[in-house]
């Protein structure tokens, strides 16, 4: 596959100089320019047949390392069994069986040995591997200009299945998980926090706001720049994003008339470099803000970003359209307040209320009280530099996070309180076991309902980890989506063309929250391979929507299974339910039981190579669940519930 695609990339550059070579004014004609972008389109493909012919290949080593560690972990549970015979038969007496439990032992141990040393020995050639093939794609990085493009051949190895983890310790595992679950949310003081919190958007910005969404809105900019040609891409990002501008100061002409002439009376972009700045710094900060918003204008904005980093496309335009973020953090240490932070009236004056459970005399003395802590707030550390006005945005912004993490966090809170209710992790209830078997009912994992159990409850407690942080995890996403510099590499990734680029700062943090949640679980189900920066999760674009998704998938089933109750108060729906699954319990267990397996069963993905319980397709089996709820028996249950 490399020869090929070698020998493609050689026909192309031949190609070109002969078309140079010919006589004439430079113009290349209609027929030679069919030829080039035949060549230039067989030695992309050459090369993505030749990654993907390696990509698999490593696959292949990794599959056999965690095959082989497999059977070496067998063999030593197998051993262990025959030690505790051994030790049987020394009190019954009969020299035939002890020798030949003896003999056995014997073998067995050979046998062990002879497995770890084959496990020990495939672990190292597949490692050995990953690395050479890292070398061996940071070339053909650098000279594609796609610093990002091949990050991961060796990381997409270890999702077929987890029959490579190590045997769970029985006796301790499931009450790990529950003292796990209890206190695994990390206590960020709001120093930390502030860093990664936007502003919340004043009046002005939020006009400014409008304008960009309707210039995205009418903008055509992926669907001009990310198509595989051979003419020149950095000129057309230029055009794209000039036009963009025109766009934006033609409606600002149209809403402010006086401040639209001052914008456009030099005709000269670069002179308003600080507007458009501030533009699309706004959009960034209302997106990190409000997920639910910009679903399609958001990914132009951040690629014509990205591509305005481009040192190329920066000498064309002669100003930046990229500055940093306005954070709560960074905006109480430009005017010298960061000493509010450390106030220990912080966390009532940006709690979150929760009026559920309680009276209304209750809740009105906390928002009282939450008033009074502003003001108090405000008047205590406002000064020459630092208005309180300003102090009270920075309050309103912490407050507006505490709401976000209610609205992102807590439906995943309420999964896991659903699957301690109603699931013993040690016996399943008949009927309602969470076992799991490759090739039934669509699954791709194979788990007993103890394994079953441990493995949901983990990637759960992970996505209430990473909702926790996604402020976090956004803000460090944009710095490796618009860092200046940041190559990427348009790939075919089998879902279309996507922009292929590393994320080393993301991939950081997300590693990080990985290794929290396995030090306080004490015991890992399943791969721990995140994908980012491959065919998988192109960039980190990518992986923040994926993750966005969570609560969009939970909150309706935690909503539908609070409700069943409530429907059973009409005696025709009480006698449905009670018809169809026996009871209001029983309905929410085959809901809650169908969910916990098949939307965590490995299933999504459109090939054995990617699916898997790797950390991406935890997520990706929860997104094929969702695809098939119409076909489930229940799906009468969430139509009576609202669910649309």
């Amino acid at each position: 596959r490399r020869s090929r695609a070698a020998a493609a990339s050689t026909m192309a550059a031949g190609e070109l100089s002969r078309l140079l070579d010919q006589d004439g004014d430079g113009a290349i004609g209609d027929e030679a320019a069919e030829r080039m972008e035949r060549a230039e389109i067989a030695r992309a493909q050459a090369e993505s047949d030749a990654a993907e012919g390696e990509r698999r290949l490593q696959v292949a080593r990794q599959q056999f390392a965690e095959y082989a560690q497999s059977k070496a972990t067998e063999a030593a549970g197998l051993g262990s069994m025959i030690r505790d015979l051994l030790a049987a038969c020394d009190g019954v007496g009969s020299a035939e069986l002890t020798k030949k439990v003896l003999e056995i032992k014997e073998t067995m141990d050979a046998a062990e040995a002879e497995a770890r040393a084959m496990a020990s020995d495939a672990s190292k050639d597949a490692k050995k591997a990953a690395v050479d093939t890292g070398k061996d794609a940071a070339p053909m990085e650098t000279a594609n200009g796609a610093g990002g493009g091949a990050l991961a051949a060796a990381a997409a190895a270890d999702d077929l299945d987890d029959g490579a983890a190590e045997a769970m310790d029985e006796d301790g595992a499931s009450a790990a998980l529950h003292d796990a679950a209890a206190d695994l949310d990390p206590s960020m003081n709001f120093v930390e926090r502030a860093k990664y919190i936007p502003l919340r958007l004043d009046m002005d910005e939020r006009k400014l706001l409008r304008l960009l969404e309707a210039a995205l809105h009418v903008s055509e900019y992926t669907d001009k720049v990310d198509v595989l040609t051979f003419r020149s891409k950095t000129q057309r990002i230029t055009k794209q994003l000039k036009e963009i501008c025109a766009i934006m100061c033609g409606l600002v002409v149209a809403t402010d008339y006086r401040a639209g002439q001052d914008l456009i009376k030099d005709k000269d972009f670069e002179h308003n470099a600080q507007f458009f700045q501030r533009i699309f710094e706004i959009g960034r900060r209302h997106k990190v803000m409000n997920p639910e918003k910009m679903r399609s204008e958001y990914g132009k904005m951040i690629y014509l970003l990205q591509d305005s980093q481009m040192s190329d496309v920066q000498e064309l335009l002669n100003f930046k359209l990229v500055k940093p973020m306005r954070t709560a953090h960074a905006l109480l240490a430009e005017k010298n307040g960061l000493a509010m932070l450390k106030d220990g009236l912080m966390h009532q004056a940006t709690a979150e209320i929760m009026h559920e459970g309680k009276p209304r005399i209750q809740v009105q003395r906390e928002i009282k009280a939450k008033e009074k802590a502003r003001e108090h707030l405000s008047r205590r550390y406002s000064h020459a530099d630092l208005s309180a006005e300003e102090i009270l945005t920075v309050l309103y912004s912490i407050s507006d996070n505490n709401a976000y993490l209610r609205f992102n966090r807590d439906p995943v809170d309420r999964m896991i309180d659903f699957l301690k209710r109603y699931f013993d992790p040690k016996t399943p209830e008949p009927g309602f076991s969470l076992g799991i078997t490759m090739g039934m009912g669509g699954a791709r994992l194979s788990h007993n309902h103890e394994r079953q159990y441990t493995y949901v409850m983990q990637s759960m407690m992970l996505w209430r980890e990473v909702s926790n942080d996604m402020f976090k995890l956004w803000y460090l996403a944009e710095g490796d989506l618009l860092r200046e510099g940041g190559y990427y590499q348009l790939t075919n990734t089998g879902q279309g063309l996507n922009r292929v680029q590393s994320a080393p700062q993301t991939n950081k943090a997300i590693h990080q929250v990985l290794a929290r949640c396995q030090a306080k679980l004490g015991h890992w189900v399943g791969s721990s391979v995140v994908h980012l920066g491959d065919h998988n999760v192109p960039n980190a674009l990518m992986f923040i929507d994926k993750y966005t998704q969570v609560p969009r998938i939970l909150n309706p089933v935690a909503l539908v299974v609070q409700r069943v109750e409530e429907l059973c108060e009409d005696d025709g729906l009480r006698q449905y339910v009670e018809s169809t699954f026996g009871g209001v319990d029983e309905c929410r267990k085959t809901i809650l039981a169908d969910f916990f397996r098949h939307a965590f069963d490995g299933s999504g993905a459109d090939n054995f190579f990617d699916a898997g319980s790797c950390i991406d397709g935890r997520l990706t089996s929860a997104w094929n669940w969702c695809s098939k709820i119409e076909k489930k028996s229940y799906y009468p249950v969430f139509s009576l519930a609202g669910f649309t």
